[in-house]
């Protein structure tokens, strides 16, 4: 005798209700396999879950959507504060900014070093450090720097952290479909058992061959262990 397994995907878990329900609608009431307490448990979950699945593709297409114009403005603000570094750098040992100076950025121990930029978050705490230090330097006399200048480098840097802000947050709301979900899955599995096990039950007094083919026919999935006939 073969075993059943309850699916283990959110597609199979849809496609079992969807079979259960269809060929319940499509039986008459004296030959049902399965109660209408669980016929209705069973369609009030599939409407849920469905929408909640549907809800979740969404959500994340709308975040994958948005990574792409994310990662080009990480991109620009990586650039631009790597290369204001650099010119910064560069004028210390053209001696136009005094390496005392280096303070200002918390540079000091850097040894003319571009910080690691590597993650969003060092990016966010460099980049604001940068931008801190230019602006306080300048504000005590101090001549800007150009090409790039800070506030070119401000701009970068702002459309950044808005966009990693922005992916923060659709990040959240996928999570918490995603948790929806997983919360969810364990009432639906309860129900598909449910309806196997009624199915089951109802033609417990026919030949197995004829049993299997007929419990199929309500969505229930028999695997055969190795060395059985299928």
């Amino acid at each position: 005798m073969p075993y059943r397994r309850l699916p283990n995907t959110d597609a199979a878990r849809i496609k079992a209700l969807k079979i259960a329900i269809e060929k319940a609608d499509n039986t008459d009431f004296q030959e049902l396999q399965i109660s209408t307490k669980v016929l209705n448990s069973a369609k009030g979950a599939l409407k849920h879950f469905e929408g909640l699945c549907a809800r979740y593709r969404q959500l994340y297409e709308i975040q994958v959507k948005a990574n792409k114009s994310f990662l080009g403005k990480m991109k620009n603000a990586r650039m631009y504060i790597s290369h204001f570094v650099q010119v910064l750098y560069m004028s210390i040992v053209r001696e136009e900014i005094k390496e005392k100076q280096l303070e200002f950025y918390e540079l000091e121990n850097a040894n003319l070093i571009v910080p690691d930029l590597s993650t969003n978050e060092q990016l966010l705490d460099w980049g604001q450090r940068i931008i801190d230090g230019e602006n306080k330097r300048v504000s005590q006399g101090g001549v800007p720097i150009y090409n790039p200048s800070i506030a070119k480098v401000g701009v970068m840097y702002l459309l950044f952290k808005e966009g990693y802000q922005t992916q923060k947050l659709h990040q959240k709301a996928t999570q918490r479909a995603m948790d929806e979900i997983a919360k969810y899955r364990e009432k639906v599995d309860k129900i598909i058992y449910d309806i196997w096990e009624e199915v089951e039950r109802s033609s417990n007094n026919i030949p197995v061959e004829q049993r299997i083919e007929r419990n199929r026919e309500y969505g229930v999935v028999y695997y055969y262990r190795k060395g059985e006939l299928s």
